[in-house]
């Protein structure tokens, strides 16, 4: 039974503000800079030579799930003494790369994964390797990083939104008391033990709802549950009571594959709803049931890498034989939701992939059987999708690869003749897209990925000798590339 919203009283953060900088005051924090920068758009890489931060070991490293934390970036790491556990980095400066606690003892490994900051906190789940896999919260400190309780949240297929969600500073997620009389629901924490606790039996008794696939858009928390043979797109306040927004009933489907890549846009959210085992929809809703509407369905390629721009959302699929997959934009109407370009007409296409926006353009990675797979942008229509660089003439074309935006600039990986899959950094014109310095010399690859930035500097991890290792290469404010915080 769907219940009325019911309001949950919330724990709210302060945040203190800091006071401008001027010719004869002290430097500001770094937070104030950032914050002022940001506004501005001025961050520019301070060189193009990335440093590796720390020499993890002698055995095969494996640096994975970065995170942006307050100050300094999370991440878990092997550095063959301590197994794979949750370490912390400041970058190129500050206190440098560090383990925060090695959970469990010794050589063996507590897997802290889902790593997901909620204000000054950061909750993962790790296995002490004595009472097994569970909640944790660290604060950055050995003494601050403990077990919050003894439940452990569940997720969903695909990587699909989070297992955990930061909302209203708090964390939600879905899980069960291993010996208690309910299923798997809807639960919050603030940390604490007290303080964690089912919201609400959405499924009264054993039964479960599986809530999964979280996502907050316009100040609400959204997520998919299963009750019996249907499946609901539902919202939450973060209390009790819940209010659908769509339900699916098909019993012919698995529960997991029917809602889900979710993506917000402005007022409204987007997501997939399987029709069936090759095809998916197109749906918008604004939030209600009366909102919600279908707006077209792809019997090609399912709708991948959605991302928004200028109120609009922009995606990579395939509209079936004999058209191929092409990049396509939907405003929340039926009429439009259209294809941007045919890169490359017929049954085969140019996959578009990895898409980013940085600068009010969209950026993504395109084959149009003339360039090999080269970076292309769009202004969303038709005559404004080109060609970006050609990186590589030709055919063979460069591979760009895991694009990212940080601050409108764009950091993706690029292949070139004798040299293999290294870091490259683009401040949106073909003039300004350039190499950073090789990782691995000649036709060797060190495959960048994770690009992420965290304080002053952009972080990324590389294959070395030694395994996946961590950088960062230095990215401020322009006017402040040789000044410390």
């Amino acid at each position: 039974m769907m219940k009325p919203l019911c309001r949950l009283p919330l724990l709210l953060g302060l945040l203190a503000g800091c006071a401008p900088l001027v010719a004869d005051e002290p430097e500001p924090s770094g937070e104030d800079l950032e914050e002022s920068a940001l506004s501005r758009g001025e961050w520019a890489p301070c060189g193009f030579t990335p440093s590796r931060l720390r020499n993890l070991g002698a055995a095969r490293v494996d640096v994975h799930d970065l995170v942006h934390g307050e100050g300094v970036l999370y991440f878990a790491a092997n550095d063959g003494l301590h197994g794979t556990e949750l370490w912390k980095s400041s970058g190129t400066q500050g206190e440098g790369t560090l383990l925060v606690r090695d959970i469990a003892r010794g050589p063996e490994s507590s897997g802290p994964t889902e790593l997901t900051r909620v204000g000054d906190r950061l909750f993962f789940l790790a296995d002490d390797d004595v009472r097994g896999r569970a909640l944790w919260v660290s604060d950055g400190t050995e003494a601050g990083t403990r077990l919050v309780k003894r439940v452990l949240p569940i997720g969903a297929s695909f990587g699909e939104n989070q297992t955990l969600v930061a909302y209203e500073n708090r964390l939600y997620f879905s899980t069960v008391v291993p010996v208690g009389t309910d299923g798997y629901e809807l639960w919050t924490s603030d940390g604490t033990e007290a303080g964690t606790f089912m919201v609400e039996d959405i499924a009264p008794g054993q039964a479960s709802s599986f809530p999964r696939r979280f996502i907050v858009h316009d100040g609400l928390l959204f997520f998919v549950i299963t009750m019996g043979d249907e499946t609901w797109l539902v919202r939450s306040d973060g209390g009790p009571g819940i209010t659908p927004v769509l339900e699916v009933h098909d019993g012919s489907l698995t529960e997991d594959t029917l809602i889900f890549r979710m993506k917000s846009v402005g007022r409204k959210l987007f997501f997939l709803v399987a029709s069936d085992d090759s095809e998916a929809s197109l749906y918008v809703t604004e939030g209600t049931a009366s909102s919600t509407r279908r707006l077209r369905d792809f019997p090609g390629r399912y709708p991948h890498d959605l991302v928004a721009l200028h109120g609009r959302l922009y995606f990579s699929a395939g509209a079936g034989l004999p058209e191929g997959e092409e990049l396509w934009v939907s405003d929340g109407t039926p009429a439009g939701t259209r294809r941007v370009k045919d890169v490359r007409p017929g049954a085969t296409g140019s996959e578009p992939a990895a898409l980013a926006v940085a600068g009010g353009k969209l950026y993504f990675t395109a084959d149009d059987g003339t360039h090999g797979r080269e970076l292309w942008t769009s202004d969303g229509t038709a005559r404004g999708t080109r060609l970006f660089k050609d990186l590589v003439p030709g055919a063979e074309g460069s591979s760009p690869a895991d694009v990212t935006s940080i601050e409108d600039r764009l950091f993706f990986s690029a292949t070139l003749p004798g040299r293999g899959a290294e870091p490259w950094v683009s401040d949106g014109t073909a003039a300004g897209t350039r190499a950073l310095d090789e990782l691995a010399p000649g036709p060797a690859a060190s495959s960048p990925r994770d690009f992420i930035r965290s304080g002053w500097d952009v972080f990324f991890t590389a294959e070395q000798a030694t395994g996946r290792e961590l950088f960062a290469l230095p990215f401020r404010p322009e006017p402040h590339c040789e000044r410390k915080r």
